[in-house]
């Protein structure tokens, strides 16, 4: 099977890895790609913004498979368009991406299909939704509609703060994505991440992880894309799974099957574990970055063999594996993120820390210029290490950490805190 997957960040290299390792994968070509899923298959210069583009190279290149990483391109249909030209893809249609592209479309999706999930409310005035925080109170949380970034979410402790949050995103600070914004209760809790793999119909486990969204130690600073994640998340129980299977999934399968916009893809449930049981805090309409960097180096079904399912509607027919050993990455960025952040400073020391039992480094934001890997992002590079505990997997993935020589760059060092807390006893 030839297959081309889209996208360019550590969730791609991840998946590269997993792919090109599958007996039935022939060729594996990713576009645009970076030099860590050089390693895996071949980097196309495509810009994949332009669908006819993507359509003429499967073509060319006979391509049985598309699997699409990234957000933005579900949220722009390519994949509609692969299918109409009669190419296979993994991921979610347009309209059933909205569950990612459109915090209102999720939130009015679980007040129509009585899906678990905070308290909320929609506005495309600042002085409406202000008016509205001054009367239910603080804490509050205020998120922009559309897609931005994973900086799009604002846990107002004031009045102020939310007031600036509002008129940051309504007043165009994140762009379009903020042009409406949902209001909605703050849940106390833990959060926890939850995935199924959806073929429209049929939903199955894939995994569980816990990320890590603030930039600094002890959970302080802003909010980011993610500086680190572990899987399995052991505060999801197997009872809590099949809760969450039962209550927040399957009404959410059925409930897009019902509007005519059936989910196929990964469905990547961001959850608070709250006294009242796990409510949605967000969907996500593809892998987690981080989070698909500890989930498939634990996966031991064929990945291929996962998604053709589910592309195929025949979810029914298959069951996953999974090792028992934990996994943790460590998210390493570029000094100034989340906000502007310097590139081109070179990061030494990739080999040796690789050289590592149960060890991967998965490049996400690098570029390659001759023999050295130049920093080209934000979130740079993901330390993954394996272990038979969190704390060991841990301990494990912060030696890597000490084998890389890039003084631009910083992580945080308390990945997998609660759980080593929780392990500890």
């Amino acid at each position: 099977m030839n297959i081309l997957l889209i996208g360019s960040g550590g969730r791609e290299h991840a998946l590269a890895w997993s792919l090109s390792a599958s007996p039935i994968c022939d060729r594996l070509f990713i576009a645009p790609g970076n030099p860590g899923t050089a390693q895996h298959g071949t980097n196309i210069p495509i810009d994949v913004t332009d669908h006819a583009a993507v359509i003429d190279f499967c073509r060319t290149e006979k391509i049985d498979f598309v699997v699409v990483g990234p957000e933005a391109p579900l949220v722009a249909g390519l994949v509609d368009d692969l299918k109409t030209a009669g190419i296979k893809a993994f991921g979610p249609s347009k309209a059933a991406a909205q569950v990612e592209g459109s915090k209102a479309f999720t939130k009015d999706l679980c007040a129509e299909f009585n899906i678990p999930t905070a308290v909320y409310r929609r506005f495309t005035d600042a002085e409406t939704a202000k008016t509205y925080v001054r009367n239910y109170g603080v804490p509050i949380v205020v998120k922009a509609d559309g897609l931005a970034a994973g900086k799009g979410v604002v846990v107002a402790a004031s009045f102020e703060e939310a007031e600036a949050a509002i008129d940051m995103m309504i007043g165009g600070g994140l762009g379009a994505a903020g042009a409406e914004v949902v209001i909605e209760a703050f849940l106390e809790g833990e959060e926890a991440s939850f995935f199924a793999l959806c073929d429209g119909r049929t939903a199955i486990p894939f995994g569980t992880a816990q990320d890590h969204k603030r930039v600094f130690d002890g959970d302080e600073g802003p909010n980011t894309g993610g500086m680190g994640a572990y899987s399995p998340a052991a505060v999801l129980t197997p009872e809590l799974q099949a809760r969450v299977m039962r209550e927040i999934i399957k009404p959410t399968l059925a409930g897009m099957q019902a509007r005519g916009t059936p989910y196929t893809g990964i469905l990547y449930a961001g959850l608070m574990l709250t006294k009242d049981g796990p409510q949605l805090i967000e969907y996500n309409a593809r892998f987690g970055d981080p989070e698909t960097q500890v989930l498939l180096p634990r996966l031991k079904s064929d990945l291929v063999t996962a998604l053709a399912a589910a592309s195929d509607g025949v979810l029914d027919s298959i069951s996953l594996q999974w090792r028992d050993e934990a996994a943790l990455t460590v998210v390493m960025a570029a000094k100034g993120y989340p906000g502007a952040v310097e590139k081109g400073s070179e990061i030494r020391g990739i080999p040796a820390a690789e050289a590592l039992a149960d060890v991967l480094v998965f490049h996400a934001g690098t570029k390659q210029d001759g023999d050295s890997i130049l920093a080209n992002g934000g979130r740079v590079l993901n330390v993954t290490a394996m272990g038979r505990t969190i704390t060991e997997a841990k301990k494990r993935a912060y030696e890597a950490v000490s084998k890389i020589d890039w003084p631009e760059g910083f992580c945080r060092r308390d990945i997998g805190w609660r759980e080593v807390e929780r392990e500890r006893g």
